[in-house]
């Protein structure tokens, strides 16, 4: 792990109607710093929306804020029922933070069984980062908004180690 300074008294929360602004916020910093080249700007309404239809399907969307106040640090959304964890989001200043680790222990704690997401193929440090907490590729997914190719990964209860 390296980056920011260790997340601090964090706590995981339900999103709530007032958390959107500083959700998308979030969402267009950290995809910036991860693709420079696409106009994550053009994309909120996209994000906002997309989540939306995800919770009515049945998704949870899970904040990590740190400290006394609401301090965002990230989020991740995830439907139980078919175990797709469809966003994890980290702020930039956060990365290497611990942040990610929790927030898919969040996830872990929705659907216990398993998980399964699609992640860019190129996003090294993402598709590292599954890979450090026990998920494998199990395929090749549809293409990315950007076009870019992605795989379909999961992680098994079953399958990770016990202690």
């Amino acid at each position: 792990m390296t980056g920011g300074p260790p997340i601090s008294g964090p706590r995981i929360v339900a999103r709530r109607d007032s958390d959107w602004a500083e959700l998308i916020e979030l969402w267009v910093a950290a995809w910036r710093r991860t693709y420079a080249d696409i106009d994550f700007e053009a994309r909120r309404d996209w994000l906002k929306n997309h989540i939306i239809q995800l919770e009515h399907g049945g998704a949870r969307t899970l904040l990590l804020l740190e400290g006394a106040g609401r301090t965002l640090v990230g989020f991740v959304t995830v439907d139980p029922a078919s175990h797709w964890l469809d966003q994890l989001c980290v702020h930039p200043e956060r990365f290497g933070s611990g942040a990610a680790e929790a927030l898919i222990e969040a996830a872990r704690s929705l659907s216990p069984a398993r998980l399964r997401l699609d992640v860019n193929q190129d996003n090294k440090r993402a598709v590292a980062f599954y890979e450090r907490e026990g998920f494998v590729r199990v395929g090749e997914g549809r293409p990315s908004l950007a076009g870019r190719p992605t795989l379909i990964m999961e992680w098994s209860s079953a399958a990770a180690p016990r202690s």
